[in-house]
């Protein structure tokens, strides 16, 4: 939790509203709405009830898509600075964690360069509840004990590919479907096994979650045949031949008796 004191009045808070489903905010996120005079909210936040969790909140969607930023980064902070000189709370709801890929860093610095009180509210990272809701679990005993979040947004550094092949253990991918092709292709030339098994869940933990799992050399091929979106999660390591079985339409069928079957396995082998 960060605070400075202000005179005005007026104070922000930074709340992470998870990966997208209602029954994943936390407690203290729902108190922080009820509370709150003015939201901005983004995109990737559940907004279906946010006129019930915040009755009172003027609600104003600043939300960025991909190749598409309809309000800046500067004017999001030019908004919530201004509604709180007047002694407003201002609540920015963002999805997943503010500080994991949310840019809340720079919010929290301009809140502080201001003046203005800043609280933050911590959220469910999509970067492991995600695989979660596909049954892949980004560490497990005697496959992996370490994992590795990093951002698809821009094309992965050869340093980046040839790090995650050193480290190996499980790789997290956010914001990467429009890099898919050059972060598979580059793992590969950095020494990565063809027969990896990759995990692209679309959607975690909506009524549209699809969830698509292959060796990696083909995963671009059916990432493609498939026309995924985002937003969606790459996960790529051994934890993804734990995942669940899918239905007919490609969502996450959770079987955790053949999960944990595979993982008595693995302990039974050490």
């Amino acid at each position: 939790m960060i605070e400075q004191s202000s005179s005005h009045g007026g104070r922000v808070t930074l709340v992470g509203a998870g990966p997208g489903a209602a029954d994943l905010m936390t407690v203290r996120a729902v108190r922080a709405l009820q509370s709150a005079d003015v939201v901005f909210y983004d995109r990737l936040a559940p907004t279906d009830a946010l006129r019930e969790w915040a009755p009172q909140a003027q609600l104003f969607d600043v939300g960025k898509r991909p190749g598409h930023h309809r309000v800046t980064q500067e004017n999001i902070h030019s908004m919530m600075l201004s509604s709180a000189s007047t002694g407003q709370h201002v609540v920015r709801l963002k999805g997943g964690d503010p500080f994991v890929f949310g840019r809340g860093c720079e919010e929290v610095a301009a809140c502080r360069d201001a003046g203005v009180p800043v609280t933050v509210v911590p959220g469910v990272t999509s970067a492991i509840s995600v695989p979660a809701a596909a049954g892949i679990p980004v560490t497990a005993r005697n496959v992996t004990r370490t994992f590795t979040v990093i951002s698809g947004h821009d094309p992965l550094s050869d340093d980046e590919l040839s790090g995650l092949v050193s480290l190996g253990g499980t790789a997290v991918i956010l914001m990467g479907v429009g890099t898919l092709g050059n972060t598979l292709t580059g793992l590969h030339r950095m020494g990565m096994s063809p027969t990896t098994p990759v995990a692209v869940v679309e959607r975690g933990f909506s009524d549209e979650q699809r969830v698509l799992i292959d060796g990696s050399a083909n995963m671009i091929a059916t990432a493609a045949a498939a026309k995924i979106r985002p937003p969606a999660v790459l996960v790529v390591g051994e934890v993804v031949s734990l995942a669940a079985a899918s239905d007919d339409e490609g969502r996450a069928v959770l079987n955790p008796d053949n999960a944990l079957s595979e993982l008595r396995a693995m302990a039974n082998q050490s």
